[in-house]
């Protein structure tokens, strides 16, 4: 069985509310929309991710003998509920935000519209899938707007939270606009490419650090990248001055020294001057060591002669916000409008739609949120994506993926570009679906007075 495809990686709320559905037959057409409540704190936008892996899964939905097997000997559900879930398939329809479209609080990315009993079976592995990328994009993109030319390259996955977290964050990050990722799956399973340079054991390995170099270039001729502070920074930068005319002779040529450690601006600026001096003025800086946007814009920002950027952990994991406020909620069943009135949690109900509107410089302008047919000016952002259980259309590139997403942080007006909190943005809601929230709570009596 594999755990990432398996229908029970789910909640077990989810297959408890199957079989009140079933044991009352109700079967109707239900709709749930994902979307984001609330923006965290010093961020200013989100970035959709993770559209593909969840069309994946609903098109490979389906129970094995095996997890038939287990439910009803699980001692929870009865033979009749067991019996019709061995054919269950995901039929319905799907309406999405294309992958890298930049988003706000309370816009929908998804839309789910199937029999009740599909729609409500997907909830857990829908939010696990589109929280994830999507969080872990939205941080990317953070980095790739502090580091604006500069080589970023995907580090996090040796402290990513579990193998399917450091594959699809290198996807998530590749989408953002960062240029590969040292994740040699995410090279063969996507073509991101891939970026690569030694640990500090293997200069530890050797009986002394200029030989290491000499070992390391010799192995890999074309893509050497020399670690330089496993001892002491500045004197390796030295060492490799008279190394790299050695290796010239044979036509080897070292591309980049990595700093992994310390004051990263003030060693790239000793390094330069040292690499210059030596006549390798054409030997790039490479940085890493718990870096993220702040760190990345502060250096940068210093004017530190550092060409690219390996950022890990505090990206992968989103360190300072690791989680979206983020739901899937039923706004429709059997062609009534519904909507939650929970505190602090109420939903806009019905299908709805995004409209955006750019300026003249073609920077956002403004978001309409409204019922889905209704007509607003600017371009709607759900597309649908899926019917009757079945992809529209083949999946895009990863590229093509990503080449979006640069076009959307390119739309972004400069206060949304800042990595601190700039005044929030939010869609305008429209008089139509005021008017159908209104008629829901009167319809449930929950009109307020």
């Amino acid at each position: 069985m594999n755990p990432r495809t398996s229908i029970l990686l789910t909640d077990l709320y989810q297959l408890t509310m199957l079989q009140a559905y079933f044991d009352r037959g109700m079967e109707d057409t239900a709709v749930f929309e994902f979307f984001v409540r609330k923006m965290p704190e010093n961020r200013n936008f989100f970035m959709a991710a993770g559209l593909e892996q969840v069309l994946d899964y609903l098109e490979d939905l389906r129970l094995t003998d095996e997890e038939l097997a287990w439910l009803a000997g699980c001692g929870r559900f009865h033979k009749g509920f067991v019996d019709s879930l061995a054919g269950m398939r995901f039929t319905g329809d799907v309406q999405a935000m294309p992958e890298g479209t930049i988003f706000f609080p309370d816009e929908p990315i998804l839309r789910v519209v199937a029999p009740l009993q599909e729609a409500q079976l997907v909830e857990t592995r829908i939010i696990n899938l589109l929280q994830f990328q999507t969080m872990v994009a939205s941080k990317a993109a953070r980095v790739r707007l502090a580091a604006p030319g500069k080589l970023l390259v995907d580090f996090g996955l040796r402290r990513a939270h579990g193998a399917e977290a450091g594959l699809l964050s290198a996807r998530a990050s590749y989408i953002a606009g960062f240029d590969g990722s040292s994740n040699v799956l995410a090279g063969m399973q996507w073509d991101v490419p891939l970026y690569g340079t030694m640990a500090h054991s293997f200069i530890q390995a050797h009986d002394n650090e200029i030989q290491a170099f000499e070992d390391f270039a010799r192995s890999h001729p074309a893509a050497s990248t020399m670690l330089i502070d496993t001892y002491d920074t500045e004197a390796a930068a030295r060492k490799l001055i008279p190394l790299a005319r050695k290796l010239a002779q044979d036509g080897i040529a070292i591309n980049a020294v990595r700093l992994d450690s310390g004051d990263l601006a003030g060693h790239a600026q000793r390094v330069r001057r040292i690499l210059d001096e030596g006549g390798l003025a054409a030997v790039k800086i490479f940085a890493s060591g718990n870096l993220d946007e702040y760190r990345v814009r502060d250096i940068v920002s210093a004017g530190a002669p550092i060409d690219g950027f390996g950022v890990g952990t505090r990206m992968n994991t989103s360190a300072d916000k690791p989680y979206l406020d983020c739901a899937y909620k039923l706004q429709e069943y059997g062609g009534a409008a519904r909507r939650k009135r929970s505190e602090g949690k109420a939903t806009w109900p019905g299908r709805k739609q995004v409209f955006r509107s750019l300026d003249a410089a073609g920077r956002l302008a403004g978001d309409v949120l409204t019922l889905e047919g209704d007509t607003r000016p600017g371009a709607p952002l759900l597309q649908p994506v899926m019917q009757g259980g079945r992809r529209l259309a083949e999946p895009l590139t990863l590229q093509a993926v990503r080449v979006h997403a640069q076009a959307q942080l390119a739309q972004l007006p400069e206060p949304l570009r800042s990595p601190v909190q700039a005044p929030a943005f939010a869609a305008a809601v429209s008089d139509a679906l005021k008017a159908l929230a209104a008629e829901v709570d009167s319809r449930t009596g929950m009109a307020v007075a």
